[in-house]
């Protein structure tokens, strides 16, 4: 276990996989450098009255590390940023107290799920853009409680599902395996709902880093190579690598990633929840 002998930190506690090595960057796998730098953000969180003992582990300290390269100020001044967007939230509210009581019909216009997880342990979540009727999705909820229901999902992933995963697995699991289906989506659909898409992709990307492990966009209509020729400079390139754009013969690619009682049947595996995989939450959080 060569990557243990060099690492700066211990490995973290609780891994039954003997096979499991640390990526760099993690816990178990730290630089003298890197070590450094996180007890040097904990010691600075601390004296300034800002850490939260519950929550700022050293593996969540370390996401938003790696998300700045280990730029101690970046990552102080990002974790700050999000401490206040938490506060002006109300995170704690939403986690306490958010009923999203509409989800099986929102489910029928905008379908976004947790469903089991990948072969590397990671919960799957689905999100189905193609059949969005914004004008049917609108009347059921709003923009707003959209953004408070995907944080109250964000919450629960990291407080019970990765647990939960990690546990399954035998060694730490921080991200999730994503599946982005836009087939049949229109760019009248996507400007319809833009503002959700864009508001939802910054919470993730500023206030939950270091969460996306792989992403599949499936059933890519051809015009969205353009678009992504666009996008795909603006991104880094350890972002870009885990991203997969597929068209319709996705079903391969999917099944190397994912098993077949994994995936829903819609989509080439052999998953049928009762009462439709998209409402079920099935994954070891429930077990």
């Amino acid at each position: 276990m060569a990557s243990q002998a060099a690492s700066a930190s211990p490995m973290p506690e609780g891994i039954t996989d003997p096979n499991y090595r640390p990526p760099p960057g993690h816990l178990g796998n730290l630089t003298v450098i890197q070590q450094h730098t996180l007890e040097k953000l904990k010691a600075e969180l601390k004296a300034e009255g800002a850490f939260v003992e519950e929550r700022m582990t050293d593996a969540m300290l370390l996401r938003f590390l790696r998300a700045r390269k280990f730029d101690l100020a970046k990552a102080k001044a990002m974790l700050l940023a999000a401490e206040q967007w938490r506060k002006d939230f109300g995170v704690e509210d939403i986690v306490k107290s958010f009923d999203f009581k509409e989800k099986a019909e929102v489910d029928k216009y905008y379908p976004q799920y947790y469903h089991k997880y990948d072969k590397d342990g990671r919960p799957v979540y689905i999100e189905t853009l193609g059949k969005i009727d914004t004008t049917a999705l609108y009347k059921i909820t709003n923009k707003d409680r959209l953004l408070q229901h995907l944080v109250w999902e964000y919450e629960k992933s990291l407080s019970t599902r990765l647990p939960a995963c990690s546990k399954a697995a035998g060694h730490p699991v921080e991200t999730f395996c994503t599946i982005l289906d836009l087939g049949g989506v229109s760019m009248t659909n996507f400007y319809s709902v833009k503002d959700y898409v864009f508001a939802a992709a910054s919470i993730g990307q500023d206030r939950y880093p270091e969460t996306l492990g792989k992403f599949y966009i499936i059933n890519a209509p051809w015009a969205f190579s353009a678009v992504w020729s666009v996008i795909k400079p603006w991104l880094d390139e350890v972002t870009v690598k885990k991203i997969d754009i597929l068209g319709g013969g996705y079903k391969d690619e999917l099944l190397k990633q994912i098993p077949a009682d994994s995936l829903p049947k819609q989509y080439g595996g052999t998953c049928e929840c009762a009462g439709g995989c998209s409402l079920s939450d099935a994954g070891p959080w429930n077990n």
